[in-house]
């Protein structure tokens, strides 16, 4: 057995000593001849513009992020409008207005009310002037098809300012939500 894997062995050698390529040698120095001198030539870079800088002098002006609000109006002005933080809150005051659903209203004695969903899924009988929202939210009127109501919400210099949303009775419960 020691021969037949002696006798195997040479003949691999054998084998891969034919595989060279006896011209392998001349075409490596082909290549380094190549690499040494390259013949081509390269587009010079073209030449960068010219910096010049720019002063940014926007800072006193309005933040584009903020609602815009007469030039009067001052964050003194806003704090009459602040929220009563000792009034007890209600139960729809615990979730915020996106996650409430408004799935009907109630005309009884010529007023109507209207039925809101909350996250959980139990329904509550609201009227106007109930709180519903996290940012202070007072329902102002209920139509057959919407719930409109001003939210109190913080116009980012020490004051307050109110804002419109609507809840609009959609079937499907899509995107219920106009400002």
């Amino acid at each position: 057995m020691n021969r037949f894997v002696g006798a195997l062995t040479a003949s691999g050698a054998l084998w891969l000593a034919a595989c060279s390529d006896a011209e392998l040698t001349s075409l490596d120095q082909r290549l380094n001849a190549l690499r040494d001198s390259p013949t081509g030539k390269v587009a010079p870079l073209p030449e960068p513009p010219e910096y010049h800088a720019v002063t940014y002098d926007q800072a006193g002006l309005r933040s584009p992020f903020l609602p815009e609000r007469p030039e009067q109006e001052s964050a003194a002005q806003g704090a009459d409008l602040a929220p009563d933080l000792t009034r007890p809150r209600e139960p729809l005051e615990a979730y915020s207005l996106d996650t409430l659903a408004l799935v009907g209203t109630l005309f009884i004695d010529g007023t109507y009310s209207a039925l809101v969903r909350d996250p959980e899924g139990e329904v509550h009988r609201v009227h106007v002037g109930d709180h519903l929202g996290t940012d202070f939210g007072r329902i102002v009127a209920i139509g057959a098809t919407a719930l409109q109501l001003i939210e109190i919400v913080t116009n980012g210099q020490r004051g307050w300012v109110e804002r419109s949303q609507t809840l609009y009775l959609n079937n499907d419960e899509a995107d219920q939500r106009q400002g």
